[in-house]
């Protein structure tokens, strides 16, 4: 980037306005920060002057509301009875941005005219990657001639976000893809499942629907494998018989601690062989150490950002669900307190201040 000469108009775009608050907050320093309402109530935008590398910039900072975008099927595949089902697996698909969100692309498209700069501030997950790529198809529909940065952070904290507009990168084309990819097969799966199932079993009578013309069995790719293997596995415990066992228990106590030995056997589901040897041990109490082996035990602590660790910690001692631990984290974050909780990682960045 070349520094001094005029100041360019660079358009910052964040997932949500919280965020797109807190960064133009940050990077303005609240001083001769601007505000002003966008196409959208809720996408505010935020103007001030900075500096990146030396050039001046008037930035001006807006925000999307998650996804910008949604994938459908074309017109003559979306009514149920079109096609066969099958068919939606080759039916064209497209990208459209929809009816609630247009205001926020009227508000993209104004704003993208009058720059040079599209700086993309979206999470920084596969997810976002592929907001930041909706973002751009609207963008340079309107300017071809935009120059495209991304900005990478993991917490709204006033280094890492210094530290993220003085080090822009190119967004990650590969990321978006295979977020495009996972929406495609979602799609075509779960609306191909979804008819063919909701078709084929209209005709059962099922008591506890009151509306029959009305019912639909919808199908999750995800939800409908992870509901088998919960089924599963309450068949497999429903048809276990429990069976009574035995074992014989030894410790032995000294001023150096308690020693405690197994025993090679396990458990014994005869009675009456159980208690022959337990008699037995009874009877000659005295026993000799033939072996010990001492082994070092290293218990590691647990990776740091591991957003299932959190889910799982937080459902075992706080009995929070995954998603009130999620909304907990969220709020967390933007408040500057944790470091973004969707990040797929488990470590911490070269630059982070453990301290």
């Amino acid at each position: 980037m070349a520094g001094g000469g005029r100041p360019i108009n660079v358009l910052n775009v964040a997932e949500k306005p919280s965020v797109a608050k807190s960064v133009a907050g940050i990077l303005s320093k609240n001083q001769g920060l601007r505000i002003r309402e966008g196409r959208s109530r809720y996408n505010k935008i935020y103007e001030f002057n900075y500096s990146i590398r030396g050039q001046p910039c008037h930035m001006l900072m807006t925000s999307v509301t998650g996804h910008l975008m949604e994938l459908d099927f074309d017109e003559r595949y979306r009514k149920w009875h079109s096609c066969d089902p099958a068919d939606l697996y080759h039916a064209p698909v497209r990208k459209h941005v929809p009816e609630d969100k247009k205001d926020i692309k009227k508000t993209l498209e104004e704003e993208a005219r009058r720059c040079q700069w599209l700086v993309l501030w979206l999470d920084c997950d596969r997810e976002g990657e592929n907001i930041a790529f909706e973002v751009i198809e609207v963008c340079r529909a309107v300017n071809c001639h935009l120059v495209l940065r991304r900005a990478r952070f993991s917490a709204l904290i006033d280094r890492e976000i210094h530290q993220a507009v003085q080090n822009l990168v190119d967004p990650n084309q590969w990321f978006a893809d295979a977020v495009d990819a996972r929406q495609e097969i979602d799609l075509r799966i779960g609306a191909s499942f979804t008819r063919f199932q909701t078709m084929l079993l209209k005709n059962f009578h099922i008591d506890s629907v009151t509306d029959d013309r009305n019912l639909v069995l919808s199908y999750g790719p995800c939800q409908f494998p992870t509901l088998g293997f919960v089924v599963e596995r309450y068949w497999e415990i429903q048809a276990h018989e429990s069976e009574e066992f035995w074992t014989i228990n030894c410790s032995h106590k000294s001023e150096e601690g308690t020693a405690t030995f197994s025993w090679m056997r396990g458990h014994l589901f005869d009675y009456t062989s159980a208690v022959i040897i337990y008699e037995m041990c009874v009877q000659e109490p005295t026993a000799t150490v033939t072996k010990v082996r001492q082994q070092e035990k290293l218990k590691y602590p647990p990776y740091p950002l591991s957003t299932i660790e959190l889910e799982k910690r937080a459902s075992r001692y706080f009995r929070m669900s995954s998603e009130h631990t999620m909304k907990v984290a969220e709020d967390l974050y933007q408040a500057g307190f944790i470091s973004y909780p969707r990040t797929e990682t488990d470590s911490f960045s070269s630059g982070t201040n453990l301290h």
